[in-house]
């Protein structure tokens, strides 16, 4: 409970309380908060002090307010960092969310000139081009695309994608140990498309992340992709 002889200011024990339910899981993502009246109530505070908490709680992302509607928690924010190659299934368990994804459209094409150049290859070969929804606990978080040459992944069919993880199958199936991967990353707003697969705002700010995986000198992916802006946050260590 707050405690007015507190040296700390009554606004910050009422967000500390707040934040330990949403760290508990007492209130989960999307949960709504009680409204202002209720937290003066039951916390036997001003309202001018449940305003400020509010604020403060906005302001670190931690709910969201919907006009008419009231306050709710925030949905998580993936902090992904970049020093180290990282899977979006096994970052999403990491969270104990459940990862799962959606084949759109799995398809043989010919290497164009542009392509030819992002995987080192020539004109004209055979890529495989997966178009993929990624999900966490049902909920869309990117939208990728991804090439593949062909000749380094024989008979890959839309069936195993759907059962089992890409790296996986890379490792698994056909014996491809992953030497490293850059990345380049820009803001982006989605297009109608991408912004209704994401279920997403068109005007909403997203990140089109780029992806080139090695196998040693090889290149044997390269993914475009669409992450959502309000679901990931990605850091790097500068030493």
């Amino acid at each position: 409970m707050i405690a007015k002889d507190n040296r700390l200011p009554l606004y910050y024990q009422l967000m500390d309380i707040l934040v330990g339910k949403i760290e508990s899981g007492e209130l989960k993502e999307h949960d709504k908060l009680p409204s202002e009246r209720e937290l003066c109530d039951l916390y036997n505070v001003s309202r001018t002090t449940v305003r400020q908490t509010m604020q403060e709680l906005e302001k670190e992302k931690l709910i969201y307010k919907e006009h008419g509607k009231g306050s709710f928690v925030s949905p998580k924010v993936i902090d992904q960092s970049l020093v180290k190659f990282y899977s979006f299934t096994e970052e999403m368990k990491n969270i104990d969310k459940e990862p799962s994804t959606k084949v759109l459209k799995f398809e043989t094409i010919h290497c164009d000139g542009k392509l030819a150049k992002k995987l080192e290859t020539t004109e004209n070969d055979l890529l495989y081009k997966i178009t993929r929804l990624r999900l966490a606990d049902d909920e869309p978080m990117m939208y990728e695309t991804s090439y593949l040459p062909v000749n380094r992944f024989p008979n890959l069919s839309n069936a195993d994608l759907e059962k089992i993880p890409m790296y996986n199958l890379f490792r698994d199936k056909f014996d491809v140990m992953i030497t490293k991967a850059n990345e380049r990353f820009q803001a982006v707003m989605p297009t109608d498309d991408e912004a209704q697969l994401l279920r997403i705002d068109k005007g909403e700010p997203s990140l089109l992340i780029e992806r080139t995986t090695f196998e040693n000198n090889s290149v044997i992916e390269y993914t475009v992709t669409i992450a959502r802006g309000d679901k990931f946050s990605y850091s790097v260590e500068l030493k």
